[in-house]
């Protein structure tokens, strides 16, 4: 029986049993799998597949193709060795970057040379070949929007692709998988112009992790066409036979600080909930609370993967789940991508690969005071955490005539009134709670008076938190990490901080003046300074690498190398100072 649209397919049974009976196709360089879908009559993008790697051949074809060029390593995948490159000033730079990044990450640092295309689409179909020639296309999908040549979102299928464009897409990479003779599952990718042009840019010759989003509107399972297809059967269903229902997306959850260009962040899962997993509903994870995001691999913590009878319903679903991804413990990008999700351009389908950049500030807005609704939440959460822990020690000691066993601040003929501070950010909130006889609480804000009541229910490592304030009910998942509460509720996430006295804390690390920091954890691959030399604001100083991406230090105003603190092949902690230099004595004065 097929799914219908009202009827969400079922969920792909994950495994990876497949890969020891399926024969794995031998990847194609670059070069050579454009000379093939040429001959095969599959768009491609003017470029150089050349053997001669020479800096000046490279530099030559770049100015004869026309800038902005895209440099892009011949084996390469994943956004690893790959780069845009606006001018001839900035050429040699970024063809040593990719070079390097894609030697590590493939061994090869051959590279190719590409037109770049103005604000694309990132389209790719997902093919499916047999031992007995027979080809199909399960759709497309878009993975427009991204952040360093990486996928954060996908869907299925594009939006505002026509039914013509759709099927022109599906038989160009049927082409494509056939002039190889290609078997098992595949992904062929193409760049997309304004125009809905497209151009072939590479194969993946694997089920990619993306494929959940293609089993969702299409009602397959992959893994088990791999394992059928491996044992010699025919592909299962032909193209007539291949539905295409409702809308699915893809959010990937990073461990990383989007506000900090989104550098990748290791550390522990304090906290990790999730949304219910059902129908239309995957969450694919390779962690679980309590383990670390390692320094030494991807920085992904999970994916989200939802689906509903039409993309406005998806969009709906996956904004909901994503406010039911709760983590504590270290920087990720959910709240980023419910901003993303949120993006009106977004919403109207209205997506290129270009979309964080140019909608930067409302997807990254500066931070803003938490409301004082909020802060009431938190203050109540505190005072029944007390409440909490009193009675405990009241049942434990068995004395409940001891001061030790009341935090009700219980008064004759009058109200007890104690008071609160809490941080939010970098301003101290002053909170007047007054302890009324009814059970409830009167908070005083900035003078502003909140009638606030509520409940607490412990639910292992966190609790759940029921609340009214000035009459609103509200719930909230509360987690407190050290002095830190985190809210988790379907309207965001909130997190303050409980002041602590400095002698708790050792002395703080020394500020970036007069140095500069290592903005993640990683290996110093490559140093370009030593003590004595003079450099201009921006220049290069390090090469770090951490967490499959590599990331250029750069001198942050002009001055003299005082100390390089690290060599090449030295690991450095986020926070590390590594380099010390002395500013020019004309910066020294505008700082003043």
């Amino acid at each position: 029986m097929k799914p219908t649209a009202s009827a969400p397919p079922p969920p792909s049974r994950a495994t990876s049993l497949w890969r020891k009976s399926s024969k794995w196709p031998k990847p194609l360089l670059h070069s050579t799998s454009k000379a093939l879908m040429a001959k095969a009559g599959v768009p491609v993008v003017e470029g150089y597949h050349g053997e001669d790697q020479s800096d000046q051949c490279l530099r030559e074809h770049a100015g004869r193709i026309g800038y902005p060029v895209m440099i892009k390593a011949i084996r390469g995948g994943g956004g690893k060795g790959m780069r845009i490159v606006s001018s001839e000033k900035e050429f040699q730079e970024q063809l040593e970057s990719a070079r390097r990044e894609a030697k590590k990450a493939f061994n090869d640092d051959a590279m190719l040379i590409e037109k770049f295309v103005d604000t694309p689409r990132h389209v790719e179909v997902q093919v499916f070949g047999d031992h007995h020639g027979n080809a199909v296309y399960l759709f497309e999908r878009d993975c427009s929007v991204q952040r360093r040549h990486q996928k954060v979102i996908e869907e299925a299928p594009a939006p505002g692709i026509k039914p013509e464009v759709r099927r022109k897409l599906g038989e160009a990479a049927v082409r494509a998988a056939k002039a190889v003779n290609y078997v098992g599952a595949g992904t062929v990718e193409f760049i997309m112009d304004s125009q809905h042009n497209f151009y072939f840019m590479e194969m993946n010759t694997r089920l990619q992790v993306e494929h959940p989003v293609t089993e969702m509107v299409t009602g397959t399972d992959l893994v088990e066409w791999q394992l059928r297809v491996a044992a010699g059967e025919k592909i299962p269903l032909s193209q007539e036979e291949i539905p295409l229902l409702g809308h699915a997306f893809e959010a990937r959850i990073y461990a990383e600080d989007p506000e900090n260009n989104f550098m990748p962040r290791a550390g522990p899962l304090v906290h990790l909930s999730t949304p219910h997993a059902d129908l239309s509903t995957r969450i694919e994870t390779g962690v679980r609370q309590g383990d670390d995001i390692s320094v030494h691999y991807d920085p992904m913590i999970a994916k989200l993967v939802v689906w509903a009878a039409d993309r406005q319903a998806a969009l709906t679903k996956l904004r909901y789940s994503l406010r039911q991804f709760n983590i504590v413990g270290l920087h990720t990008n959910v709240d980023f991508l419910l901003h993303l999700a949120a993006h009106p351009a977004f919403a109207a389908g209205a997506v290129h690969t270009d979309f964080i950049a140019q909608h930067h500030e409302e997807l990254l807005p500066s931070r803003r005071a938490v409301a004082s609704e909020y802060l009431c939440q938190a203050a109540l959460g505190l005072i029944l955490r007390e409440k909490a822990a009193t009675e405990a020690f009241t049942l434990e000691t068995q004395d409940p005539v001891s001061p030790f066993s009341f935090s009700s601040g219980r008064r004759l003929n009058m109200c007890y009134t104690r008071n609160l501070t809490l941080r939010d950010g970098n301003r101290n909130v002053a909170i007047a709670v007054t302890y009324n006889h009814d059970g409830s609480y009167s908070m005083q804000i900035e003078g502003e008076t909140f009638r606030v009541l509520g409940a607490l229910d412990q639910e292992g490592d966190c609790a759940r938190l029921s609340s009214s304030v000035n009459g609103v009910v509200r719930s909230a998942k509360l987690v407190t990490l050290g002095s830190t509460i985190h809210l988790f509720s379907t309207e965001g996430s909130v997190e303050v901080e409980v002041p602590v006295p400095r002698y708790l804390f050792p002395a703080s690390a020394e500020g970036p003046q007069g140095g500069t920091i290592a903005p993640m954890t990683g290996t110093i691959e490559k140093v370009f300074v030593k003590a004595g030399d003079k450099v201009k604001a921006g220049d290069s100083l390090m090469v770090m690498i951490a967490m499959k991406m590599e990331h250029t230090i750069r001198a942050p105003q002009a001055g003299t190398i005082k100390k390089v603190l690290y060599t090449e092949g030295s690991q450095a902690d986020r926070h590390s100072r590594l380099v010390e230099f002395e500013e020019e004595e004309c910066d020294k004065r505008q700082s003043e």
